[in-house]
Formats: structure tokens, sequence, C-alpha cells
């Protein structure tokens, strides 16, 4: 009991400015030429998927920012253009749809005196959880709404077609949504999230808030293994195909791709499929009706556009750019083949039948090439301690660049003495990039990544020395479940980059606490205890059975004769944790003692104790914090606009007390009521933007794109007479023009900044 007292109370000790740096916790440490976490058999190998990465990217590049590829305009790009967020402002309310509670199916009234369906955005909406002491959470609640802030998408409608050549719109039967209208008059529906920023999102081990978007690509779904009709089509010989699993690790962004396609609410018309989106698009020029740069850093060789004249489209069409970039086994089977055919028309053929595969990946392997890695955080030396200089900040004086470094120093402490790096930690300020974190502590001879000046080695000390990342959870090891503390400092199961912070009401969005399309847990950790039990039937990622108990921030067994409340011990019954799989996860842990785990029966008969509890319920992915000015509305609902405003949520130490809040939400000192201590912190966080992601310079710029930006009219009355049907209301369009890699004059501007 004193060695679990003790590792309690060096966590604790943290919160005390006399411990060394290291017990601090990991730090947050420079993206520099951090890789892309490796994708098996994607581009090596004897029989490689993409035989061209270039053609690949382009492919993906275009297909991101293709509007023809919505069933009514949408494009993945509609919702991150800007710092790979959203920036609109109109028709972006929610009702919270996630909500276990009727208030999420109707609108409220913002504090601002309006809301709902074509509301204009303001700042006097925000927050939208409002203390009339907005650092005490125990003044009075001014203003509450489960209502969220995302994203606008499609007016949906029935699938029954899609033009083949030209027309940006499919055919659907449609009409008035039930939820999203004016009046009667039909409106955009919007996402019950926020759009996270996709740069730099090629390192989370998992996408989407809940965590949907699986490590495992199948070709099919977002869903990895879980999903048993997942497949691709592969030409065997010229008169067969055949339909085989395919399982590409590290590819989460190619699962997220095959999602948002086929909403109904974000891009799509109901029950359209990949294999129709793939007969739309395979014969049409890429951004047939949308300008392309000619000094694009990718699609500008392929564009039509030459020095001062911007034309629309690319020289090319998608079914070349496919033949060009992918293993032909994938798409040169010229016959009929068992892959199904619309009600009326001809068969699909394999590159339809393949398009998912073809899209995910693309999208993929462009999106791989969206990180900002040399913002002044990035680029600053480092001292001992793994911590910024700030040499390369300069002023416009002497006077001017003391202040300045003098700032984000200050910042930079407050961020750690708050232990916001035990949440926001290695190089994309994640716990979330699980297998990107894991490559980087893990010893390899010569490897280094970080600034120029100060080359970080990899090993266990990559992200502070003392091995710091253990407090954190993070280890050499891809370990995806860890065991920490919740508000009451009781120990639980959770999974490693998904935390409850009490932003909104629990039961108003589960987060990783929902199921999958087939009923299964979204979380890890509920998957964990299946594993425990032996119930097989219960885990359906194979990352699960390889967790290690030993790197656990709070032990989950240990090997003693005293029986403990919150842990299993040897008079419960433990087995060495690894030998059911015959090798035991007793390699490099830092206590020996803890690399067990409760024997069948001692699981079975706490499985509904505390020694098997877990904290998923309104947990959600761990953001990055990177650009972090440039991408608000912040939190997984869209409820804080400001940076000051997140402040203030951790100062008070969140929203909404409840039992699976992380504890080191609650830890958090009074430090941060101070407005110049919160002003030094924003400082600090600023030095995360990348300059190129601000002017939109290359990898990050893009096509035109035509973004539906609300309705004409307001919230009391609306034009209708879309073109798409009269019951629905006309769009406005925001002009997003085409940018080459030189970027823009004018920067992408903070949320608040475009707010009315």
């Amino acid at each position: 009991m004193m060695k679990l007292k003790f590792k309690l109370l060096v966590l604790l000790g943290g919160l005390f400015p006399t411990l060394p740096v290291f017990a601090h916790g990991p730090v947050p440490v420079s993206l520099h030429n951090v890789p892309v976490p490796p994708v098996p058999g994607l581009l090596d190998g004897a029989d490689p998927i993409v035989i061209n990465k270039t053609a690949a990217i382009a492919l993906g590049k275009a297909l991101f920012w293709d509007v023809n590829v919505g069933s009514d305009g949408m494009a993945c790009g509609s919702c991150h253009f800007h710092a790979g967020a959203d920036g609109r402002i109109k028709n972006q309310i929610n009702p919270g749809a996630k909500s276990a509670l009727p208030s999420g199916q109707t609108f409220d009234t913002l504090r601002s005196g309006s809301g709902g369906p074509n509301h204009v955005l303001s700042a006097a909406d925000f927050p939208l959880h409002r203390f009339t002491d907005p650092t005490d959470k125990f003044s009075a609640i001014d203003f509450t709404t489960d209502d969220v802030v995302a994203s606008s998408g499609t007016f949906s409608g029935q699938f029954l077609n899609a033009p083949r050549f030209t027309g940006n719109d499919d055919e659907c039967s449609r009409s008035a949504d039930s939820v999203f209208h004016v009046n009667g008059v039909g409106m955009r529906r919007v996402e019950p999230r926020n759009a996270p920023t996709v740069i730099n999102a090629v390192f989370n081990h998992r996408n989407f808030w809940d965590g949907r978007a699986n490590n495992i690509f199948n070709g099919s779904s977002p869903w990895g293994e879980r999903d048993p009709g997942a497949g691709v089509w592969v030409k065997v010989n010229a008169r067969t195909v055949s339909k085989q699993k395919l399982h590409l690790e590290n590819s989460s962004l190619a699962s997220l791709a095959t999602g948002p396609g086929l909403s109904d609410t974000e891009m799509s018309c109901r029950q359209r499929k990949w294999q129709d989106v793939g007969r739309k698009l395979l014969l049409r020029q890429p951004l047939q009706n949308q300008k392309v740069h000619n000094e694009d850093s990718v699609l500008g060789p392929l564009s039509a556009s030459t020095v001062g004249s911007l034309k629309n489209g690319l020289n090319t069409t998608y079914k070349n750019l496919i033949s060009q970039a992918f293993n032909q086994k994938y798409w040169a089977f010229s016959g009929i083949g068992p892959f199904g055919a619309p009600a009326g028309q001809t068969p699909y053929n394999q590159m339809e039948a393949n398009f998912s595969m073809f899209f995910g990946l693309a999208l993929q392997l462009y999106q791989s090439t969206l990180i900002s890695d040399q913002s002044p955080f990035d680029l600053s030396p480092l001292d001992a301690n793994l911590r910024p200089t700030w040499t390369n900040v300069v002023g416009a004086t002497p006077a001017e660049t003391a202040a300045k470094r003098a700032q984000l120093t200050r910042g930079g402490n407050l961020f750690f003495n708050n232990h916001c790096n035990l949440c926001h930690t290695g190089p994309s300020m994640s716990l979330a990039a699980v297998a990107a974190n894991a490559a980087l502590l893990t010893p390899t001879a010569g490897a280094t990544f970080g600034p120029p000046a100060t080359p970080i080695a990899y090993g266990p000390n990559a992200f502070g020395p003392g091995y710091a990342a253990k407090a954190a959870g993070m280890t050499q090891y891809v370990n995806v479940v860890t065991r920490d503390y919740n508000v009451d400092i009781t120990p639980v199961l959770m999974d490693l980059g998904f935390v409850n912070t009490a932003v909104g009401d629990p039961n108003a969005d589960p987060g990783i606490g929902g199921v999958d399309d087939f009923g299964n847990p979204l979380s890890f950790s509920a998957q964990y205890i299946d594993y425990l039990l032996d119930n097989a039937a219960g885990v359906h990622d194979a990352a699960v059975k390889n967790v290690r108990s030993c790197d656990f921030i709070a032990s989950l067994a240990i090997q003693t004769d005293s029986p403990e409340f919150y842990y299993f011990t040897t008079a419960d019954g433990l087995i060495a944790d690894g030998s059911r799989e015959g090798t035991l996860r007793n390699q490099n842990c830092a206590d020996p003692a803890t690399a067990f785990i409760p024997s069948v029966a001692a699981a079975r008969a706490g499985v509904s104790g505390p020694k098997m509890a877990f904290a998923t319920k309104a947990a959600f992915k761990v953001p990055t914090l990177r650009n972090i000015e440039l991408t608000g509305p912040y939190m997984h609902n869209g409820s804080m606009a400001t940076l000051e405003q997140v402040l203030e949520f951790y100062a008070r130490q969140g929203n909404f007390y409840n039992e699976n809040l992380h504890f080191q939400v609650s830890g958090i000192s009074s430090s941060v009521n101070s407005p110049a201590n919160r002003a030094d912190l924003i400082a600090y966080l600023k030095s995360f933007t990348d300059e190129r992601v601000r002017y939109q310079k290359a990898p990050f710029d893009h096509p035109e794109v035509l973004v539906p930006h609300g309705q004409i009219g307001d919230e009391q009355f609306v034009t209708p007479g879309n073109p798409l049907h009269a019951d629905l209301a006309k769009d406005e369009t925001l002009v997003v023009p085409a940018v080459g890699a030189n970027g823009t004059v004018d920067p992408v501007l903070p949320f608040e900044r475009l707010l009315q």
C-alpha cells in the first residue's frame, strides 16, 4: 500500500513549484523532422498498394477540395478551409443531437437573443455555458444550452442517381428537414460536433472526437476490423476477382475519409454508396468548376491555369490519376464482376467498386503533407530539460525582445505548473498521437528530431529527462489504454488520449463512451475489461490485446500479499501480463511488480467493483494545440470563441462536475485566475502557430472552393426556391479563392475576429 501511495504522491507533488522539472511530466516538443507513422504495405514491399505517391497526393488534394464529391456542393474542404478547420459563422448551430435529453432535439435561444437555423453567430453568443464570474465554478450560472456550434453541410434527401460528366448535384428526393428549417423552408443540416483541424491530424492514432475513425483501414468504412463486410476487390487474373480483407495500420485518416462522404448531415444524400461517388467522378475533370492556381504546390503542373489567368480544373481525369497512383490489381479488371449495380443501370466496374479505398488512401496521403512544424516553438533552441530558450524570438527593439521572451517563459511555466502538458504533450501536443509518440520514445541509434540547433535523440528521454513521458502513460509501446485518476483521485481505466474535461453535461454527448454502427463500444477501455474477463467476443480491436499493464499511470494489479480496495493483488489472484499470449510484458517496466493482471476468476469477481472501473462517458480526443489561435471555436461542442474563454474554463476547473472528470482538471491552480497570467499563457499558445498556416503557404495552399454559408435571409425568414427543390432555401456562398504555393497577403483570422 505504501508503494501505491508514494506513486500517487509523486503525481500530486508536481503541483508544487519546489519539485524538479521532471516531476511535472513530459514536455510538448518540436514537430520538426518528426516522421509520419508508417503504413506497412501502402508504399513499400514487393506489391505495394500505391505505386506512385506523387500521383496519389495529387488525387487526394483534388478529391479533398472538389465540391463534386458531395451530393449538393459540399467538399471535405468546405468544413476545413480555415487553418484546417471551419471559419463560417452562419447556420452553424446544431440543437445537440448527440444528447440523451429531449432538449437535444430543439434549438435554444442563445444569450444574444436569437439562435437556431440560419443564425449569424456573434461574440455575445459565447461561451455557451456562462458563469457570473467566469473563473469561479461556484458562482451562479448566467446562461447554458446544449446547442452545439459546428458545421453546416448537406440538405440531404434520398439518393436516386448521380450525373457522370457534368453537374455538381446528385439527383435526390429532397424536402424540408423536420429540424433544420425556418418556417417550414428547408435549411442545410448542421453537424452535432465542431470540426477540428485536419492539419497534423495524421499523427492521431484514432480520429474524430470520439475516436470512431479506426487506426486500421479496412478499405470500405471507418470501422477497421469491426466491420465484418469490409474488404476490397482484387484482380486475380483476366477472368477472376476476389474480395479480400485489407488491414492497413496507422491509417485512421483513411478510415475517417470514408465517413463524411456518405453522411446525410455532412456531404451526402441518404443511401448513397461509394460506388456511386466513383461512378459520378471517375470520368470527370477534377475540380472542373473550381479554379486551381498555376502555382499550386501539388496541382500546379496539372492545372489549366496560366500566369495571370486562373482557370477551372485539371488537365486529367480522376480515372487517370487512380490508374497512375494505384496498383493495377485494384482497378484493371475489365469484366463484369460481382460488384453489384444501381437499380436500372449497368453493373459497377472494379474501379468504382474500390473507390472507397482510393478515396481514403489518397486523402490520407495528401493530409500527411499538412504538417505545421515551423512555428516559433518548433524552431526554438532548447535547454537541458527540452524547454524552449526562445532565442529565435526577436522584437523591434532589445527591450521588446526581452519582454517577448520573458512572457513566453512565464507562459510556459504556467503551462507546466498547471499540468497542461500531461494531456497536451509530445510533438503533436496531444496524447492521442499514441503510435507517433511511442516511436520517438523508442531508442533508435542516430535518430533525432526537433530544432536544428538542439536536436532531440529518440529514446525514453525524448519528452523530458528522467523518462518524464511515463507520467502521462506514454512509453515506447503502443498502449491504447491507461489507468489514471478521476476527479475523486480514484484510479480508473481510460483510453489514452481521450479525456473528460467537463465541457458539457455528460448526458449531452457520450463521446468515446458511445457505440459503433454495430452496437459495440467505441472505447478501448471497455474492450480491455472484456479482455480481462477472457471474453474474446467483446474485443474488436487487436491493439487491446497488447495493452501493457505495467505502463499504466496508476497500477491495475501489484504483486503484494496485502489486499487493496482499488488494486488487484495476489490475495485476489494474479497472472503475469502476457502469459496468455506466451510473451511476458514485463520489459522496461518502471516497477516489474505491476506487470500483472487479475486472473480471469479475479476479474469476474471484481467486474462490478472499483478495481475494474473505467471512465469513458463524455471523454473526447485530446486536440492538438498547434495553430490553436486560428482554429476556433473551441471544444468538441464549439462552445468557446476565444482562448481567453478557454483559459477561464480551465481556471474554474470545468463546467459540469462528474465522476468521469479527469483529476488534472480539478488540480488546476488559482494562478490561472489572474488576467496577466492568462495573457502569458495565451502568448505561449500562440507560439505554436506556423506562419505558413496563417498565410496559406505551401503545403497549406489550395484550390478555390465555394462554401455554402447559410441561406439567403435570417433566423426569421429565408428565401425559398433553391434549384435543388422549391421547399429548400437558397444558399448564400462564401468564395474561398484559389491560393498558390506562395500564399496570400491577407492572413487567416482568429475565429473571434470573424464574429459579428
